[in-house]
């Protein structure tokens, strides 16, 4: 897989100068657009569109310093419609305007081009299951909270420290389905996975996907294929690591992909950097590419 995804890559390179069809770049890594966005995100530790526009206005400024095309030429080689638009990226990336970047002793900043590898780290190995699953319901309360790589999520745990007693032994009562018992299932916004991209984040139990419950909030889920993963260690780090272990080591590695669906996690909360054992379900689905490519 990680040949391919470099062929990705490689032909993203020559989109530089026009719209990048990511469906069409997914292709040549032989996933679907959902997973390789989620995959170069985890893989990168940018979202694709900011990797894109770092790397357009890489090239953009190389054009900008040698002074042959005016700004506005420069701006349209590039996809921008204005002089304004152009400015606005150029901007973002170089923390200066494209006129700014023309005076001598500017500095501007350069994304290079990525390529992935393997780096043999140890050996770890990964406990995992493959489960097909019927629909069911996630019934619990939800809350917005922001993505933290490391240490504990205040968001999430205030939303869990929220809940009354009332509202936790009314989800026990509903919990019918695996994984069971009381869990928290994450639904991403976006298919960034950087510092502080937002998820919807849900406290709560699996049960059938007939159950109603007015004083919960519902979280319905279609049949599909989950990889299951064991873990025990330190918490909250030992998850953390988990998460990142199973896109940028377990997916490339293995013939399934991602799909859209809540990650869902069955742990037990302990005080902080004491152990625990804990689940995380992750929906995939039987990938087209040859994981060992």
């Amino acid at each position: 897989m990680l040949e391919r995804l470099n062929q990705a890559l490689d032909h993203l390179e020559t989109c530089l100068d026009r719209e990048v069809d990511v469906a069409a770049v997914a292709r040549m890594a032989a996933v679907s657009e959902y997973h390789f966005r989620r995959l170069f995100s985890a893989l990168a530790g940018m979202p694709l569109p900011v990797y894109v526009r770092r790397r357009r206005m890489t090239l953009a400024a190389a054009e900008v310093l040698a002074g042959k095309l005016t700004l506005l030429d420069v701006a349209v080689r590039y996809g921008y419609g204005s002089g304004e638009a152009f400015a606005r990226a150029f901007r973002s990336v170089h923390g200066i305007g494209p006129g700014e970047a023309r005076r001598a002793g500017a500095v501007l900043t350069a994304q290079p081009r990525m390529s992935f590898r393997v780096v043999v780290e140890g050996s770890t190995t990964m406990r995992y299951r493959i489960v097909e699953k019927e629909s069911f319901r996630v019934v619990g309360r939800k809350a917005r909270v922001p993505l933290v790589h490391e240490g504990v999520n205040a968001a999430a745990a205030a939303h869990v420290e929220s809940l009354d007693e009332q509202a936790i032994v009314r989800m026990k009562e509903l919990a019918d389905r695996e994984p069971a018992g009381i869990l928290s299932a994450a639904v991403y916004l976006t298919d960034s996975r950087e510092e502080g991209a937002e998820a919807d984040y849900w406290t709560g139990v699996a049960t059938s996907p007939e159950t109603v419950a007015e004083d919960l909030d519902a979280l319905d889920v279609p049949a599909g294929t989950w990889a299951v993963f064991d873990n025990h260690g330190p918490y909250p780090s030992a998850l953390q690591e988990l998460w990142r272990d199973v896109f940028t080591q377990w997916f490339p590695s293995n013939p399934y992909a991602s799909r859209p669906g809540p990650e869902l996690l069955r742990t037990q909360p302990v005080e902080i950097g004491e152990e625990t054992d804990s689940q995380l379900w992750i929906p995939v689905e039987r990938s087209s590419g040859n994981a060992g490519a």
